[in-house]
């Protein structure tokens, strides 16, 4: 069970400094990488063009605005290649996929096209590890640092927990790291799962 908690507590930082702190470590993730786990299926973007196109009910219109945004994540990656590291993700996906997940998928996609390394871990897979808990949204910068990304209540980000002890960062990017083994390739689940899907009904605000 992936349990950020399970060797102490972390320290609790509010938007503004977990902000800080995840930018002043992000660059230096080196050879370990940037290791993620997105569990929720739904959470607010406020100010990404893209997201509020698709809040707002103009699915053709964000469609285009995340293809805008090819030219900014290969000069991204290409950035992050050259800093000695890569982007791994685990994408949990609950079916039906949800409004949001269609969106961000499409998003996960471009990305995956532009070098980062992303699959998703759906059904059973899911339930295989939860078997007390809901999976936490973790985010493991290298060797140095690690986070769980706190949500409110409205799915905005609100802030994390901070860890630096070197022994739960490890078995938290051991942990997701099987999960990415045993995940399977975004596009492979894009092509199956979400090509075919109609433009999502938003109902939430």
């Amino acid at each position: 069970m992936l349990s950020p908690q399970a060797d102490g507590p972390g320290q609790r930082l509010e938007l503004d400094d977990y902000t800080e702190d995840f930018g002043r470590h992000f660059w230096h993730s080196g050879p370990e990488g940037f290791w993620k786990l997105e569990r929720q299926q739904s959470f607010r973007e406020p100010g990404v063009e893209s997201w509020e196109a698709f809040r707002k009910g103009h699915w053709d219109e964000s469609l285009a605005l995340i293809e805008g945004q090819r030219g900014h994540y290969e000069k991204y990656l290409r950035r992050i290649a050259g800093s000695g590291f890569a982007l791994h993700r685990v994408r949990c996906v609950e079916e039906p996929i949800s409004p949001y997940l269609q969106w961000e998928l499409h998003l996960l996609h471009l990305k995956a096209q532009c070098g980062e390394d992303t699959r998703v871990l759906s059904g059973d897979g899911i339930l295989r590890y939860e078997t007390q808990h809901t999976l936490p949204e973790i985010v493991v910068l290298g060797s140095s640092v690690m986070y769980e990304v706190l949500y409110d209540d409205d799915g905005e980000l609100a802030g994390g927990i901070r860890f630096s002890d070197p022994r739960t960062i490890s078995r938290c990017r051991q942990a997701i790291q099987e999960m990415h083994r045993s995940g399977e390739p975004l596009d492979n689940f894009f092509s199956r799962q979400v090509t075919q899907l109609p433009p999502p009904t938003v109902t939430e605000e």
